[in-house]
């Protein structure tokens, strides 16, 4: 049971870290998307004044799971963590944590770009 639970955090965590970087790109899931890196924000940013700055419930409950399942040495991040068994290498926290604000940020600007700043243009009379 402990086997499919991590298995499921895993996959939850693949989906939305996907989503936060690239559902900005569809015009249907772009507010939905806004939505999604408030809460992550919200989580890394204000839960993170409690727990820790970059604070993920979801990390927090896979880490108890993965310790329950007789790992250890866990790094912070889910990031690192993924990263670090897809290449095989021993990622620097620092280093991923870098790159991951700087995805976020990107996204963010991005999703406040094309929610509120970008207009869909209504169809002009050559074009009907």
């Amino acid at each position: 049971m402990l086997l499919l639970l991590d298995l499921f955090l895993t996959l939850l965590h693949l989906l939305i870290i996907g989503f936060n970087l690239f559902g900005w790109i569809f015009p249907a899931t772009r507010r939905l998307h806004f939505i999604f890196i408030l809460l992550t924000g919200a989580s890394w940013f204000i839960l993170g004044i409690w727990f820790g700055i970059g604070y993920c419930p979801i990390t927090d409950w896979q880490w108890q799971v993965k310790e329950k399942l007789g790992e250890t040495n866990l790094p912070n991040s889910f990031i690192t963590y993924i990263a670090n068994k897809i290449t095989g290498r021993h990622f620097n926290d620092a280093f991923i944590d870098r790159l991951v604000l700087i995805s976020f940020v990107s996204a963010v600007l991005l999703s406040v770009y094309f929610n509120f700043f970008k207009r869909r243009k209504a169809p002009t009379v050559k074009e009907q």
